[in-house]
């Protein structure tokens, strides 16, 4: 329950009150709009449009039709909503494929706006409590390959599982939420469900628990491998069915012997990379540096990788610009 006189202040005007009130769901609400949208930056964008719409709005609220939180919830989906829409209509980028070396990377059906969310953000979001429709664990609806999977729903679609299946809200709370009926959330759910099994069960994987043993070794022999640019070591850390994706392009290498051909050439002429640890989307992450025989070692990217069982299964590389957010520098003063 909201407390009253907090209310009674917001609604007068009462800034101080107002984030006293909305504030302590700033940090799950992002969560919330980075799934929905699969960029952290955009998500950002969302949860200030959010804010901004209940502070115009608090003294329309009523407490007795809905929860301060579901408010907030039906705010931010629906900004969510018209960024999906608003970003349907941009224009695809093309991509000379004849810029690329043997190997040719393999064209997937991804989100080339998709962005790692740090594991930072995380904390004081996950530990709201959960609907009794909530399907899916939390480690896995924060996942890179969830999100992924979100991002070629049709956007009702997406507000609909995340916040049935994910959130567990009730059918009815979600009819409200987004101005529909309940059979029209039902069926929604029932067509996002079949999306996200054909995507899942092409790309079905169980990771290790993070922060576990066995999480560590693979991470531990992944990192030196690297480091030493060992080929072999890292290829036998490989799935058959490897893919790695490299966001904002439309695609990447896909299987073991692609993967190896490419890595052979990223690792060619000598060049060598030092690795910083953090974590995105629940999963073990690096910031990779280029050495130098001398001088500053300047970023090459986020990778963050995907584990199944003693193995990786996919790793995803980021652009540089997304450094900022783990708290990684652009650049390492030379060893």
């Amino acid at each position: 329950m909201v407390p009253a006189d907090l209310l009674s202040r917001a609604r007068a005007g009462d800034g101080e009150a107002f984030r006293e009130l909305a504030e302590s769901h700033r940090r799950e609400l992002q969560v919330h709009c980075y799934r929905m949208l699969g960029s952290f930056a955009d998500a950002e964008d969302a949860v200030q449009e959010t804010m901004l719409a209940a502070w115009q709005g608090i003294g329309g609220f009523a407490e007795e039709r809905a929860s301060l939180r579901t408010w907030l919830y039906k705010i931010a989906t629906n900004r969510c909503l018209n960024a999906r829409r608003a970003a349907s209509r941009r224009p695809a980028r093309e991509w000379d494929m004849s810029q690329f070396q043997p190997p040719l990377p393999t064209p997937r059906d991804e989100a080339a706006w998709l962005q790692p969310f740090p594991d930072a953000f995380l904390e004081g979001a996950v530990d709201q409590p959960l609907g009794p429709a909530a399907r899916y664990e939390r480690s896995e609806a924060i996942s890179l390959a969830f999100v992924a999977a979100l991002q070629v729903l049709p956007p009702r679609q997406v507000a609909v599982v995340i916040l049935r299946d994910v959130l567990g809200f009730h059918a009815g709370e979600v009819a409200g939420m987004l101005d529909a009926t309940v059979p029209s959330v039902n069926s929604a759910l029932k067509r996002a469900r079949a999306g996200l099994q054909r995507r899942q069960q092409a790309a079905g994987h169980q990771p290790p628990a993070a922060g576990s043993p066995d999480e560590e070794a693979i991470v531990g022999i992944f990192a030196r491998a690297w480091e030493s640019a060992d080929l072999d070591a890292l290829v036998a850390l490989l799935t058959d069915d490897v893919f790695i994706a490299m966001p904002p392009e439309p695609f990447g290498y896909e299987g073991r012997d692609a993967v190896a051909r490419y890595w052979a050439r990223q690792f060619g002429a000598g060049r060598r990379f030092d690795l910083v640890p953090t974590r995105a989307n629940g999963q073990p992450a690096f910031g990779a540096y280029l050495r130098v025989p001398a001088g500053i070692r300047h970023a090459a990217g986020l990778y963050v990788l995907t584990l199944v069982g003693d193995r990786i299964c996919a790793m995803t590389r980021f652009e540089v610009s997304v450094l900022p957010w783990f708290g990684l520098p652009r650049s390492l003063p030379a060893r």
